[in-house]
């Protein structure tokens, strides 16, 4: 496996380990913190997952910067899967992650605010990412691994 592949990978399953590790973790354990408030943990919130969020930007540019350096994209499946993860991005950027925040910025400011799907949304999201994430790691991989195969 060359440099090239071996740090595609990388950082996709590393992007992969640093989104389940936020948004299936952090997000909900700190509310089981002793001392930490709603307000609190919104606030907190609201710093995490902005600064996941530019990350995940810096991920996949790093990613399709290697993906497509001369020689390295192979199968249509990879683009693909790359185009989907900045639609996903895209849409938790421009609506989701705003939305959020407004809400956490009405409790935090002492408001209160209605039912919302946007956890929902955004959760279903992470978990697509992450399931994408890995796949195309895994593709990524196995389309390296048969193309340097020795033939016997």
């Amino acid at each position: 496996m060359n440099k090239l592949v071996f740090a595609t990978i990388t950082v996709l399953l590393f992007w992969a380990g640093f989104v389940s590790s936020i948004s299936f973790m952090e997000a909900w354990m700190k509310f089981r913190a002793p001392g930490v408030t709603l307000i609190v943990g919104l606030s907190i919130g609201k710093t995490i997952f902005s600064a996941l969020n530019k990350m995940e930007w810096l991920f996949l540019f790093t990613s399709a910067l290697l993906v497509f350096i001369p020689g390295t994209l192979k199968r249509r499946t990879i683009l693909y899967t790359l185009i989907i993860l900045f639609v996903i991005l895209l849409i938790q950027t421009l609506f989701l992650l705003p939305g959020l925040t407004e809400r956490a910025n009405t409790i935090i400011e002492g408001g209160t605010v209605g039912k919302s799907m946007l956890h929902i949304y955004f959760g279903v999201l992470e978990i697509l990412k992450v399931f994408l994430l890995i796949y195309t790691g895994y593709k990524f991989l196995e389309i390296h691994q048969i193309k340097n195969t020795p033939k016997t």
